[in-house]
């Protein structure tokens, strides 16, 4: 069953308001803000206005290791590497961590899976981001907060993930949802040496896209049922999630989280799916 509960959502998802409230409680969560600087326009995130108290990330520095065409353009980091940075931003198991980002959670949501996944029980992310919480006329600082190091240990696997096989298995047992804009699922010529466009065969048209609204909140729990029961998902077959390159995907494990659905992420996703050259590719508009 799918979930519409605000308890379920705001396991995952916390507004502005209920952060201002959780930052005067104790001990106050860890509040970490992923920039990034676009790599399709170039733009930067970084813009001098920080929620007070939040310590600084780079979206494709901390959370990816270097890209390959064996793992993919952003395979998941080092454990090691994760880790150090980590005890970096003072994280610790007994302190909530916040994250948030300036960009409709894109960023955002990757970091909280690859935490997540790295053993941290308690991530979640600001439903909205730094737009939300300035248009809720909270306060904020010119300056991140520098933390004291801590010793906090990681450990991957924490989190349902899949390989191209498994991605076969799921088309067939479950739903597999691509969550890339619709024209990279339909198909087309390739531009720039990105790699073939289409779709793992199977896979349904979920851009992640559809789970926002215009000002960048996620839609409400009610919508997001709508949206994903009509997509096949009902919360008792296995879902997994796939995308470029383990972005998007990301976002919408978020999104499936936020009504209660434990969904499984392609980290390599269609960048290392495709790599190979032998696996099947569909192309238009359908699954099959």
């Amino acid at each position: 069953m799918l979930k519409t509960d605000d308890e379920t959502r705001s396991r995952v998802l916390v507004t502005s308001q209920a952060l201002f409230k959780m930052m005067n409680e104790h001990p106050a969560p860890r509040i970490l803000v992923v920039q990034s600087t676009n790599p399709y326009t170039g733009a930067n995130s970084r813009n001098g206005v920080y929620i007070p108290g939040a310590v600084e990330s780079e979206a494709y520095r901390d959370f990816q290791g270097p890209a390959s065409p064996e793992a993919g353009n952003r395979p998941l980091p080092a454990i090691t590497d994760l880790e150090a940075a980590a005890r970096g931003w003072g994280l610790t198991r007994e302190r909530a961590v916040i994250i948030y980002d300036a960009d409709r959670a894109m960023t955002a949501a990757r970091a909280w899976w690859v935490l997540k996944w790295a053993g941290l029980s308690d991530v979640r992310v600001l439903d909205g981001g730094l737009p939300a919480w300035i248009a809720a006329g909270l306060p904020t600082t010119n300056n991140p907060y520098i933390p004291e190091k801590t010793d906090i240990c990681l450990a991957p696997g924490h989190m349902p993930q899949f390989d191209a096989d498994g991605a076969s298995a799921i088309a067939q047992e479950g739903v597999l949802l691509d969550a890339r804009i619709r024209p990279n699922y339909i198909g087309g010529p390739a531009i720039g040496g990105d790699p073939a466009r289409g779709h793992i065969p199977g896979a349904i048209s979920a851009p992640t896209l559809d789970t926002l609204t215009d000002p960048g909140l996620f839609a409400d729990s009610t919508t997001l049922r709508e949206l994903f029961s009509g997509l096949g998902v009902d919360g008792v077959k296995p879902v997994g999630v796939y995308c470029g390159a383990g972005m998007s995907a990301a976002h919408e494990v978020l999104a499936l989280a936020a009504i209660g659905v434990e969904a499984a992420m392609y980290p390599g996703s269609w960048s290392q799916y495709i790599s190979r050259g032998d696996r099947p590719v569909k192309r238009g508009p359908l699954p099959l």
